[in-house]
């Protein structure tokens, strides 16, 4: 049996007026050969914290640019 592992990281934006936005990142990975089940939720927490970030700057650009 296989050992995954999951990573869910989101980020709530206040943007006034009682307006809000939400970013939500997740990925579920398997353990992979030479891997223990803390290094792997480490590199797939990394991926996702990475990815949330980048996510968010873009959202944030696009609200700075009213698309």
């Amino acid at each position: 049996m296989e050992t995954r592992v999951k990573v869910d990281l989101s980020f709530t934006r206040n943007l006034g007026n009682y307006e809000s936005i939400k970013i939500g990142v997740g990925i579920e990975d398997w353990v992979r050969d030479g891997e223990t089940a803390d290094s792997a939720t480490e590199r797939v927490y990394k991926f996702v914290e990475d990815k949330l970030i980048q996510k968010t700057r873009e959202v944030e650009e696009e609200l700075k640019s009213g698309k």
